[in-house]
């Protein structure tokens, strides 16, 4: 039983780029992102809508499509960069040994066969097994995930079942081949409190009896709180800040990480009111050339800092494992 994350790398990404050529011109969707994920690790993705996470993810497993493409940058699984793969050597690993999670359960079904069949699926083409066998399996990964009465539902189709059971449909579906890496894209979006709080409960445990590594992308920092154990911000495209879950909760450094923070609602808080960050996302198809967040910073203007307009900031480490887009902290380091 894994009880937390290892040192070791299952995932590297360095420096992709993911555009997307449009008529109106290209939008930077992923643009200079570096990610990596343990062994056993819950990684938080997390950021506004449009800041590049599900296309992040997208790019990890090739499913880009035009006018989208992978114009830089490497993904390596297990040191192998993946880029580097036929569309048939992709295959093999997509389900397999790198599964994904895909908003709008209902919608990433197919309503023609039943769950059961879709999940049964995933054994006959991965393991090469019989359908009945098949079918047998779907039953019992369809308990696994806690669905009641299992082998009925396995007959049911996908617009007989509620946001919650399709949700686990779905889950049932990534984990059938038994996945190194989980991709989990807003899996709680959607659903009432007490389905998500057992979608998070079911994947801690995937991570903590199966070893599994998890990317949870997400713009519900709370969900993020509870059980990831690192959490990287996207802003625009790129990452603004990265920590380990409860050095980025009690101490944010980036600007736009504390606005994130300071908008989440505390129970028994005497906050007479939430913080606002100002103005507007960049639009990706015109980046500002220097600081993507600048025009919306309020710590800039009270640092008085004027290289925020002229200058696009690195990454910079401020800590132990903790880094910060920023020029407060570039400064700071020299």
């Amino acid at each position: 039983m894994t009880s937390g994350p290892s040192s070791d790398p299952i995932l590297e990404i360095n420096d992709l780029k993911t555009y997307f050529f449009t008529r109106d011109g290209v939008v930077k969707a992923v643009d200079g992102v570096d990610l990596t994920v343990g062994k056993g690790e819950i990684l938080g993705l997390v950021g506004e809508s449009g800041c590049g996470k599900s296309v992040t993810a997208m790019s990890v497993l090739r499913l880009i499509q035009n006018p989208g493409e992978i114009v830089g940058g490497s993904i390596r699984f297990h040191g192998e960069d993946l880029r580097d793969l036929s569309e048939k050597e992709m295959r093999g690993i997509r389900g397999d040994r790198i599964s994904m999670i895909f908003q709008q359960p209902v919608g990433s079904l197919n309503p023609v066969f039943t769950a059961g069949s879709q999940i049964a699926e995933v054994y006959e083409i991965h393991e090469g097994i019989k359908k009945k066998a098949g079918n047998a399996r779907a039953i019992e990964m369809l308990e696994k995930v806690g669905i009641p009465d299992a082998e009925r539902r396995a007959k049911a189709y996908p617009h007989e079942l509620s946001g919650g059971m399709a949700q686990r449909v779905m889950i049932a579906m990534a984990l059938a081949a038994g996945p190194e890496l989980l991709i989990a894209d807003e899996p709680t979006t959607a659903l009432d409190v007490t389905i998500q709080a057992q979608i998070i409960d079911l994947m801690q445990e995937i991570r903590n009896d199966l070893g599994t590594s998890i990317i949870l992308i997400t713009h519900d920092l709370g969900i993020v709180a509870e059980i990831a154990d690192r959490v990287a911000v996207m802003y625009a495209g790129e990452i603004v800040e990265e920590a380990d879950t409860k050095t980025l909760f009690a101490d944010p450094k980036h600007p736009y990480t504390e606005g994130l923070i300071g908008s989440i609602p505390i129970a028994g808080s005497r906050r007479e009111w939430l913080d606002v960050i100002p103005g507007r996302v960049p639009n990706l198809i015109d980046l500002p050339t220097a600081c993507r967040f600048a025009p919306r910073c309020r710590a800039r203007e009270e640092a008085d800092l004027a290289i925020c307009m002229e200058q696009r900031p690195e990454l910079t480490v401020v800590d132990d494992e903790h880094t910060v887009r920023c020029f407060l902290y570039q400064e700071e380091g020299g």
